[in-house]
Formats: structure tokens, sequence, C-alpha cells
């Protein structure tokens, strides 16, 4: 995050919706993020279906077991989903990208695979695209995204150099 230009160091590390940042709105493309006023509200929501997601994962999928096919593809869909609803959110006024990245790679991790998503710059291959997707609730093209951006790192793997 070295060197990271922010708009107005003011907004940093705030929610929108708290006190001085309670109007501020947000963008992606022509689609605008949650009202200010509903962010405290939905990223409870995030926070309890993202717990639960986990501690399923989890009892099926314990720390240090190898995931089988459905549990990879259960772990791209929650990378996905975590993903895609933080962008819909929006809850900082900078920096939503980035940590929706940070919790596509954590969902990535915590189930034995390598953080895949690029947090700077963003990644190529079809990525901006799936921000606007999120902003209207669907997080399937995310899906597409990862699993096409986890294939290329695995064959990149079995690649001898």
């Amino acid at each position: 995050m070295a060197e990271l230009d922010v708009p107005d160091k003011a907004f940093v590390g705030r929610f929108r919706g708290e006190h001085g940042v309670e109007k501020v709105e947000v963008r992606v493309e022509d689609k605008t993020g949650t009202p200010p006023g509903d962010v405290a509200q939905q990223l409870a929501v995030f926070e309890r279906k993202l717990k639960r997601a986990v501690e399923a994962l989890d009892a099926r999928y314990p720390a240090g077991s190898e995931l089988d096919a459905d549990g990879l593809a259960a772990v791209i869909r929650l990378s996905a989903w975590a993903h895609g609803e933080w962008v819909r959110i929006h809850p900082f006024a900078n920096g939503n990208g980035r940590t929706a990245r940070f919790w596509a790679n954590f969902v990535f991790m915590r189930y034995g695979l390598p953080p895949l998503i690029r947090i700077r710059p963003r990644p190529d291959g079809g990525y901006g695209a799936i921000g606007r997707a999120a902003m209207d609730g669907d997080w399937q093209p995310t899906v597409v995204v990862f699993r096409r951006i986890l294939l290329e790192a695995l064959n990149a793997s079995t690649v001898a150099p």
C-alpha cells in the first residue's frame, strides 16, 4: 500500500455513515454503493453470513485437510461472494476494491490456497467488469474470474521453468 494516493485523508479507515462521512456517496461506473446510513447494518449482515459460511466450510474441511472438487468450488464461491458483497456495500469512501481483494485472499488462504487475487494493481482479465455486476448484487461473474485466475495459477505452478 506504499505510495497510495488518498484523495481525502479524513476518510481513511472510516466507514461511510459515521460522523463526518455520513453523506459520502460512492460509485462504480453508473452504480451507487449502499446508502451511507445503511452501511453499518449491511456490514453486520455481511459479517454474520461470512461467519456462518466459514463455520460450515471449516466443519467439512478442517485445517490441514485437502479440498476435493466440491470444496474447491465452495471456496471459490465464498471468496467471490465476500469480494462481491464488500464491493456492493462499499463501506469506505476509498479502498473498497483493495479490501475486497483482501477478503477474497483470506478465504483462499484459510483453505490452503495461495493468495490469488493481486491487491495492487487490480488484476487483469475481466476483473474490472465484476465490480459493476457486484454493485447489482451479482457476484456470479466473480466466480468465473476467480476460477480462471486459480486455474491459471495452478497450471503455472505445474509447468517446470
